[in-house]
């Protein structure tokens, strides 16, 4: 465990952007982690995942601290559930995979999302139906401040639409070390509402999907939309889908009846930040090395050399243009740095 000075965070954000630590340090252990907080608590701390939720406009001033804790196991079963602990540091989709080939089920909706397990909670992460709020039963996190552990039950963490306890009460107090999942070994609630899922699976003339089957179709739908980071600096949907009281979608609805949307309450509808997007102009267009995706408008993208400013400030004009042309606001789901 090496602490090292002005170190290159280029290769851990998914945005590939150019940018230093101060101090940069990665622990491997419940023992390393508390050993580097107790040495260091009077200086700045910077806590990194995977790098895949975040957009570095700036040098970061202070210690970083890469949390690559491995390793996951069954801690208890029954007849019909399984509860498996995942470490923080462990890849997202490399986990869903594991959990697939064991047949439990619960994340296959989740496959191909980028990122360690260990922020999954922070944003309460989802896709096609499914959040992380449905199987979580409990995340231990070490306290920066004092080392010491608490674990924080399903009801603790406030889940929200890409929100938790951790974006807001205990912000920045809290470090994710482990993740317990409760899902299925039997009678899986097969999840294939979203007509992207029933497409892809009736392509492979599949009436009767497996965990695997939604999976592999969840797969290629994002594959198909989504730029893999490795080739093209991006990290996933870089805006919310914005969520609006259905008495003002209603007088928005009628200038714009071709307006998407879906319920998400009695009171409330979803509308898709794509769309609003796409309708803006935005799909597809490109500012020097910084732009929007042409398969998804969701997806700001770095083609080679972006800095985090200029994608920044690519976002900002297109939350300003969609709410000029519809009145919407579109929130960042990124952490802009």
């Amino acid at each position: 465990m090496e602490i090292q000075s002005n170190f290159s965070l280029k290769k851990y954000n998914t945005f590939g952007i150019e940018a230093n630590a101060k101090q940069f340090v990665a622990v491997h252990s419940i023992a390393e982690l508390k050993t580097v907080l107790a040495a260091n608590q009077n200086e700045k701390k910077f806590i990194l995942g995977g790098g895949s939720n975040m957009l570095l406009t700036k040098d970061i001033d202070a210690l970083v601290i890469h949390i690559d804790l491995k390793g996951k196991k069954t801690i208890k079963e029954d007849d019909d559930f399984v509860w498996v602990e995942s470490q923080a540091g462990e890849t997202w989709h490399d986990f869903v995979l594991y959990t697939i080939d064991n047949n439990f089920g619960g994340l296959e909706n989740m496959s191909l999302i980028p990122g360690n397990v260990g922020t999954t909670p922070v944003q309460n992460i989802g896709a096609y139906g499914t959040e992380i709020k449905d199987t979580f039963v409990s995340c231990e996190a070490m306290n920066i401040e004092t080392q010491e552990m608490r674990t924080f039950n399903n009801a603790e963490c406030n889940f929200g639409y890409r929100e938790s306890i951790f974006k807001h009460e205990v912000k920045d107090q809290y470090i994710i070390t482990s993740v317990i999942f409760k899902l299925t070994k039997r009678n899986h609630k097969i999840n294939t509402s979203y007509g992207d899922i029933l497409a892809e699976l009736a392509k492979a003339n599949i009436t009767e999907p497996t965990l695997k089957d939604v999976s592999n179709a969840v797969i290629a739908i994002r594959q198909s939309k989504l730029p893999d980071p490795k080739e093209l600096g991006n990290s996933g949907s870089f805006f919310k889908n914005p969520i609006l009281l259905k008495s003002d979608f209603e007088k928005i609805h009628q200038k714009f009846p071709e307006m998407k949307f879906y319920e998400v309450s009695e009171t409330e509808v979803k509308v898709p930040a794509g769309w609003l997007i796409e309708q803006a102009g935005f799909k597809g267009k490109r500012f020097g090395d910084a732009g929007v995706h042409k398969n998804q408008a969701l997806v700001l993208v770095n083609y080679g050399n972006a800095t985090g400013q200029e994608i920044l400030a690519v976002s900002k004009e297109v939350q300003k243009t969609v709410f000029e042309t519809f009145g919407i606001q579109i929130e960042a789901e990124v952490n802009v740095i």
